[in-house]
Formats: C-alpha cells, structure tokens, sequence
C-alpha cells in the first residue's frame, strides 16, 4: 500500500539484534519529537550476523567472525553509556543469541502491505520485544503477538517468513547495503551525508538541517 502524502524523510540502516541500532532510534525519535514538520524513517535492514551465516542462511554461533570478548565487553560497555545518555532501560546490553533474519523479512513484507503508520508501529513493536521484553524475536510467535498489536494480520508475518523469496530478496537488500558502503548500524543518511552509530540528537539535527 502506497503512502499517499509525500513527506521528508531519513533513510536508516539497523537490524533488530543490534543494540545500538535501538538506541539510535531512540535518539531519532527525541529529534523527530521536537521537529515542526514530520520527519519519516526510509527503513532498510541489514544483516549484523552476516559473518556467523552459514551457506544454509542459518547462524552458526560457534563461527569466528573475528569478535572476541573483549569486542562484547567494550560493546556492553557503551551500551550501558548510552542508556544512562538518553536515559533508556534495556532488559539485556547485548543479544548474541537471536538472530533478526525472521523479523526482517517479516517487516519488509509489513512495510509493503500497510501504510507507513502501521508499519512503523509493528516495527517499534519488533524493537520493543527484544530490547524492553526480553523476547526471542527469531520465534514466529513473538513476531506474531507483535503484528497482532499492530493490528497487522498474523498470517501474513506467518506466510512471509515461510517464503524462500522473500528471504533472498532479503539477502539482496543485505547485499545492497554493503555495495552502498553500510559497513555498520545504525547509518543514518540524508542527502549525500550519513552518520553512523547511536548519535545523540543534535547530531542528527546538524545532518538533517545543517
């Protein structure tokens, strides 16, 4: 379904596993809230998981993607900063367990079934599970309790991540991305200028009005 009214928007990159992706877009929220005119999200997904995916799309977590602990430790650490920032409870700093490729493919289909408002709720809702529940957004159920909320019908989240298509139409986007020079999420783009990584709001004012 087409959005009828043409609107400014900010092009994003994020995959639902990255933590940073939903602090930025909590940070994206507080400029958007204190913009005049409305400011929409051009979502496109990514695929944090990328280096632990096997040629099966499934995701080996005993892969080395070349991420230590020391990696994640410093990783935790910057996302307990980053809450205290913008003062944000999480129920975990880091998910390695759950992979996103389900509730991506689940939102793309969302995103061209429903208008933007619908979309973006059942997408908020994905975030939400995840970083404020503590669910496994990899379970078909989970992303089915979500779309109910969002008023989108289940069986379409149901058909949609059973379609082989849709998951290599996915892996295209994924690709795309990487052709594009998305080498890490969040990036947020506007214009010809991008930022990446959960930058406070006045960053993202200067990137879209400065």
């Amino acid at each position: 379904m087409s959005d009828t009214q043409s609107v400014e928007t900010i092009t994003v990159y994020s995959d639902y596993v990255c933590p940073f992706c939903y602090l930025g877009r909590q940070s994206l929220d507080r400029y958007r809230a204190d913009r005049e005119t409305e400011l929409r999200i051009d979502w496109h997904p990514f695929d944090l998981r990328a280096g632990k995916r096997g040629p099966d799309g499934r995701v080996d977590h005993d892969a080395d993607d070349g991420k230590d602990e020391d990696y994640y430790e410093r990783a935790r650490q910057n996302v307990r900063r980053l809450q205290a920032e913008y003062g944000v409870e999480m129920a975990d700093d880091l998910r390695t367990d759950v992979d996103s490729l389900d509730a991506q493919v689940a939102a793309v289909a969302v995103r061209e079934a429903y208008d933007y408002e619908t979309w973006l709720a059942f997408d908020e809702g994905i975030f939400e599970a995840l970083w404020q529940d503590g669910r496994d957004i990899g379970d078909a159920d989970v992303l089915v309790d979500v779309a109910e909320t969002a008023s989108v019908d289940p069986g379409l989240v149901r058909e949609a991540i059973a379609d082989e298509g849709r998951r290599e139409v996915i892996r295209e986007r994924f690709e795309a991305a990487r052709q594009r020079g998305v080498t890490g999420v969040p990036t947020f783009v506007y214009g010809e200028h991008a930022a990446r990584g959960a930058v406070p709001p006045e960053h993202l004012e200067r990137l879209v009005e400065g």
